[in-house]
C-alpha cells in the first residue's frame, strides 16, 4: 500500500462516532491502512415466515434448531430448507460466521493455519451439509450472492444467510416474489455462541502523498458525519454509527426485525470475515475448497487437512 495519513479511530472524524463494528477490523497491521469506517457489513439470516408457519416451526435460535427446521421444511413444504453461497471463494465470508460460532477461526493463537481444527471441520461439515442435504436440488457449487439470493427471492428456499447490506434484494417487490413473506433474525448460535462477522465493508482513507490532505480530511468528516450516515441509512445503505442505529429515525426504513438483528449482531460480531492476509484470493480459494467438497459429498476432514497445508503455504510466503 502507499503510505497513508494515519488518523487513529479513537480520534474520529466526528465526536461521538461509535462504530457498530470492532475498530480493530480497520487496523490489521500490514494489510489495511487506518481508515474511517463508512459502512459496515454483518451477517444476518433471512427466512420465509409463511413456510415456517406452515411447517409449525419457530424461528431457529441455534444451529441444531436451524438444521431441524431446514430438514422439516424440505420434507413437508416441497421447497429447499436452506440456501447460501457455494463457490469456494465467495462462500468464505459467509461461512466465516459458522466457523466462529463453532469455536474456530482461520488461524490459531500462534498464527498457524487452523482450518483443520476440530471446530473448523465441524463448521465445514455443518455449512456444506445444510446445502447438500436441505438445499436446492442439483445446486451449483459456483454460487455467489446473486445466484443464492435469486433462489431465495424467487421462492426456492426457506432460510438464507447473507450480508445485511443486501437485504433490499429480498424485500423489494420489484426484485422479490416473496417480499411480503420475508423475516429476519440474528445469526443462530453454535457451540461457541452467535458469532457473526461484523466488518466495515467500506471505509475512507487519505493517501499521504495527496497535495490536499486538509481538504481530503474535511471530506472524510463530511462523508462520515451523522447527517450523511443518517441520510444514507434511510436509503437502505447500512451506516457505521451507533448513534444512528440507536435513533428511531435511523432505522425507520428498515424492517423492525432486521434492525434488531443488526444491532444485536454488532454487540457480538467478529472483526474479520476472511483470512487476514495480503494474498487474500489465494487464501480464500484454499480455505473455501472444503465447502465445495462437502456439498458434493467428498471427505470433509481430508479436504480440511489439505486446505490447512495450502493456507499455511500462503501464510509462510507472507513472512518472507
Amino acid at each position: 500500500h502507499p503510505r497513508i495519513v494515519e488518523i487513529p479511530l479513537n480520534r474520529s472524524a466526528n465526536p461521538g462516532n461509535c462504530h457498530t463494528h470492532p475498530a480493530e477490523s480497520d487496523l490489521h497491521d500490514g494489510f489495511s491502512p487506518p481508515q474511517q469506517p463508512r459502512g459496515p457489513s454483518a451477517k444476518h439470516r433471512g427466512y420465509r415466515k409463511d413456510l415456517l408457519t406452515a411447517a409449525g416451526v419457530a424461528v431457529p435460535k441455534t444451529f441444531e434448531e436451524l438444521e431441524a427446521a431446514a430438514k422439516k421444511i424440505k420434507e413437508t413444504q416441497n421447497v429447499a430448507g436452506f440456501v447460501a453461497r457455494t463457490g469456494k471463494s465467495p462462500a468464505v465470508t459467509q461461512f466465516s460466521s459458522f466457523l466462529y460460532s463453532m469455536g474456530g477461526d482461520w488461524v490459531d493463537a500462534s498464527g498457524k493455519a487452523a482450518v483443520n481444527s476440530e471446530a473448523a471441520k465441524k463448521a465445514y461439515a455443518y455449512y456444506g451439509g445444510l446445502i447438500r442435504n436441505y438445499g436446492p436440488a442439483n445446486v451449483s457449487t459456483d454460487m455467489s450472492w446473486p445466484e443464492a439470493m435469486a433462489i431465495f427471492t424467487q421462492g426456492g428456499a426457506a432460510f438464507y444467510t447473507e450480508a445485511d447490506s443486501l437485504y433490499k434484494n429480498a424485500t423489494d417487490t420489484a426484485k422479490s416474489k416473496v417480499a411480503d413473506k420475508v423475516g429476519f433474525a440474528q445469526f443462530p448460535a453454535g457451540p461457541a455462541g452467535s458469532k457473526p462477522y461484523n466488518i466495515p465493508s467500506w471505509a475512507l482513507a487519505i493517501n499521504a502523498a495527496s497535495p490536499n490532505i486538509e481538504n481530503a480530511w474535511k471530506f472524510v468528516q463530511w462523508a462520515t458525519s451523522k447527517d450523511q450516515v443518517l441520510a444514507q441509512q434511510k436509503g437502505g445503505i447500512p451506516g457505521a454509527r451507533t448513534s444512528v442505529w440507536e435513533s428511531p429515525d435511523g432505522i425507520s426504513t428498515y424492517p423492525k426485525d432486521l434492525a434488531e438483528a443488526i444491532i444485536a449482531s454488532a454487540k457480538v460480531g467478529v472483526d474479520h470475515d476472511r483470512p487476514v492476509v495480503a494474498q487474500v484470493t489465494k487464501a480464500r480459494e484454499a480455505v473455501g475448497q472444503p465447502i465445495v467438497e462437502t456439498i458434493t459429498g467428498g471427505d470433509t476432514n481430508a479436504a480440511a487437512d489439505k486446505a490447512a497445508v495450502a493456507f499455511q503455504a500462503v501464510l509462510d510466503a507472507e513472512k518472507k
